[in-house]
């Protein structure tokens, strides 16, 4: 707002500028004329006619003002069409009746096609020059002048003069324009920039789809809207338990990095976040960028089976760093219609999904093991084929009348059997995690010798 009136300064300077040049056109003009006129026959029709034109010239700059001024805002461009025809149709007046000097017909000349070109381009010109071709005509019926090549000093020096101002002038009005304009563009950097970024940050808060409606302003194409979506949920199993054993701190570095890691492997599989809840992670598929049911179904259980490998990972981090308290996660899945859009009141919105398939994913996660990835029937029908599952019957859960049929998620189907990829045995003193994937050519005599190192201090050492 501090800026508002500078702003509106600079707007009204730059609509004068016009009727600056337009004064200094003028008073050359007329100076020409009144400068042509041999003031000792002033009674005469060669001196009467200059004198006339010269008073006109000197009448219209406050009358042209005035006209401006009183311009309606959505005809002011129009206006000063118009005006600018009458200032190169005056022009043209006063080049005949100064007899075609040929210094200030130069000039005059020279000065119409410049502001013409700088004005309106190619159809200012045409324009400017068919007036100043109108005014030549009417000058030269009514005064049917002589062509004079040797112009009288004073006449040359009064145009001279007045088109000097005039080049003058408009180079500095250029100057200064160029200036604005670069301030303008460097202001408008910094505030794209600034725009970006807040942009950006605004994506950590947003699910994907509303940011994208929200910067490139189509929110209105997001309505509520019925959707086959795969809902996931995870929460950290006697979360408010460590909150009482660990430090504050402690808690918040904890909490932040498996937040982080769940956010990366969520953005890995293509999911969408829809809400953190304290430790819990709300997520869903299909709702953005969906590739059919059954990919966001298998692409949602491969994201909780990551999840839970990473975390197993963590644990030994973690430990290592002195947290000895293990965190084990619990997860639930299930497809189904669910309501999506934005809900809430007209001061506050949230864009999120709701339904009573939501719900039975949230009842799942709760339902589940520590560690394990509890799905419903509806989801293990899509991913059956790829992902090895185990039938848990059916358990009762709170909200729904009858029993709901649910699985236990064991692994990729690939990962399985003689090609399986992922080794994780867990003991007293003993824990192992083989991601045969992640280990590359030139570590893997080091991983053998680790291992076989390992074999034997623990066959040598007599176990009580």
């Amino acid at each position: 707002m501090q800026n508002q009136p500078e702003e509106t300064n600079s707007t009204i300077s730059d609509s004068r500028y016009p009727l600056y040049f337009r004064a200094l056109i003028c008073f050359a003009a007329s100076g020409t004329l009144l400068n042509s006129i041999s003031w000792s026959s002033l009674f005469t029709q060669s001196a009467l006619l200059p004198l006339g034109m010269a008073i006109i010239l000197l009448a219209y700059i406050p009358l042209a003002y005035h006209i401006s001024r009183r311009a309606i805002p959505d005809n002011h461009e129009e206006v000063h069409r118009w005006l600018s025809f009458t200032d190169a149709l005056l022009v043209g007046m006063a080049m005949a009746l100064s007899n075609f000097s040929l210094l200030p017909s130069l000039l005059f000349l020279t000065m119409v096609q410049f502001n013409a070109l700088t004005l309106g381009g190619g159809r200012s010109w045409f324009e400017h020059n068919t007036a100043m071709l109108l005014g030549v005509g009417v000058g030269y019926l009514i005064h049917r002048p002589a062509l004079v090549v040797n112009a009288d000093l004073n006449i040359s020096a009064a145009s001279l003069i007045g088109v000097f101002t005039y080049f003058c002038c408009h180079a500095f009005y250029m100057f200064k324009q160029i200036s604005t304009l670069k301030r303008d563009n460097e202001q408008l950097q910094k505030e794209q920039r600034i725009a970006n970024l807040a942009s950006y940050k605004l994506s950590r808060y947003l699910p994907k789809r509303l940011w994208r409606a929200v910067t490139t302003g189509r929110e209105k194409e997001i309505v509520t809207e019925r959707k086959l979506l795969t809902v996931f949920f995870s929460d950290i199993k006697d979360f408010s338990q460590l909150t009482e054993e660990m430090e504050a701190e402690t808690l918040t570095r904890l909490l932040n990095s498996y937040l982080t890691e769940m956010s990366r492997i969520v953005a890995h599989y293509g999911g969408t976040i829809d809400k953190f809840i304290g430790d819990a992670v709300m997520v869903v598929f299909g709702d953005d960028q969906s590739k059919g049911p059954k990919s966001d179904a298998l692409r949602c259980v491969a994201m909780a089976l990551a999840m839970r490998k990473r975390v197993r990972e963590m644990m030994q981090e973690w430990y290592d760093q002195g947290i000895s308290h293990p965190l084990q996660i619990r997860m639930g899945i299930n497809t189904g219609y669910c309501t999506v859009g934005v809900f809430g009141t007209a001061d506050h919105q949230t864009y999120t999904v709701m339904g009573t398939h939501v719900n039975l994913a949230a009842r799942l996660e709760s339902a589940a093991e520590p560690g394990e990835i509890l799905i419903s029937h509806e989801t293990w029908a899509m991913i059956k084929q790829t992902v090895m599952c185990r039938d848990k019957g059916h358990i009762t859960v709170k909200g729904f009348s009858t029993p709901v049929k649910v699985y236990s998620v064991s692994d990729l189907r690939k990962n399985l059997g003689g090609q399986q990829s992922y080794l994780e045995e867990h003991a007293p003193g003993f824990a192992m995690h083989l991601d045969l994937e992640k280990i590359r050519n030139y570590d893997k005599e080091k991983v053998l010798k680790a291992l076989q190192k390992a074999q034997a201090q623990l066959k040598s050492k007599t176990i009580i």
